[in-house]
């Protein structure tokens, strides 16, 4: 017995429902791109390291700032309170979230007083602490927070009056 078989061609109603089915199948698949370049890292001076006002005594001591913007004394300096803020240098920082960033204190430098003198400013500590993780989205920054500890000698070597430097803070981004 011969049999004879014959294929009858796809009839042309069936090709919707067949690209319809090849498009979910692709859809049922994750997709991933490639993930964004890196952003540059964007830093700016939000506010400058301030030690207000004091009055020192016969042998000097230190004035310290923490990052929170408390201020204390060593030696015979005494705190005084005219008018002159005392805070923490303050940077803002944009990058992306996911962003390791990590800070640099540049070196210890000398303050020149407007009437003479030198001081000394040491660096502090940051909240957040270094390194930290980036959480939030730009256009939004996140506030780095750096106190200083700055020396002050006798009154013959720093005479009274207002003293200015300037110091270096490098932030690299991983």
């Amino acid at each position: 017995m011969i049999q004879n078989t014959t294929y009858k061609p796809a009839s042309f109603r069936h090709i919707p429902h067949i690209i319809s089915i090849l498009v979910l199948t692709l859809l049922c698949f994750n997709a991933n791109a490639q993930e964004d370049p890196p952003r540059p890292l964007k830093v700016t001076t939000f506010q400058n390291l301030s030690f207000g006002a004091f009055i020192q005594g016969n042998t000097g001591g230190q004035v310290i700032i923490d990052p929170i913007g408390s201020r204390s004394l060593t030696g015979d300096l005494i705190p005084v309170f005219l008018g002159y803020q005392v805070y923490p240098a303050i940077f803002e920082v944009e990058a992306l979230p996911g962003s390791i960033i990590t800070i640099f204190n540049g070196p210890d430098i000398t303050m020149t007083g407007n009437h003479g003198g030198t001081l000394n400013l040491h660096i502090g500590t940051s909240i957040p602490t270094s390194p930290f993780i980036n959480t939030i989205n730009p256009p939004f920054k996140t506030q780095v927070r750096i106190g200083g500890t700055l020396t002050v000698g006798t009154m013959l070597n720093n005479p009274s009056g207002d003293y200015i430097g300037y110091f270096s803070v490098t932030f690299i981004q991983q």
